[in-house]
């Protein structure tokens, strides 16, 4: 049985260091927002009950906005990365 080579060339991709420090960047911010959720939950469990919103606590809203953090940065990440390709990758 024969293999056969990949299907596309993709050659070298100049915008690789970029999208690896926006990574890292985005990244680490993540970590600081996750890390501040669960210092709340550990120190200040109280204050994660507290209703904030419609009825909801802290603790269910701040979980959700976490979710839905990691969305827009994910958003934000293809973007900027594809806009760095197309300009690097001429």
């Amino acid at each position: 049985m024969a293999g056969h080579g990949p299907a596309t060339d993709w050659g070298e991709d100049k915008a690789s260091d970029y999208k690896e420090r926006l990574g890292i960047y985005l990244f680490i911010v993540y970590c600081v927002v996750y890390a501040a959720f669960v210092a709340l939950n550990t120190f200040t469990p109280k204050l994660m009950g507290m209703i904030v919103f419609s009825g909801l606590n802290l603790a269910v809203v701040y979980g959700m906005g976490l979710i839905i953090l990691a969305i827009i940065m994910g958003i934000i990440y293809n973007n900027m990365c594809t806009k760095a390709e197309d300009q690097m990758n001429k």
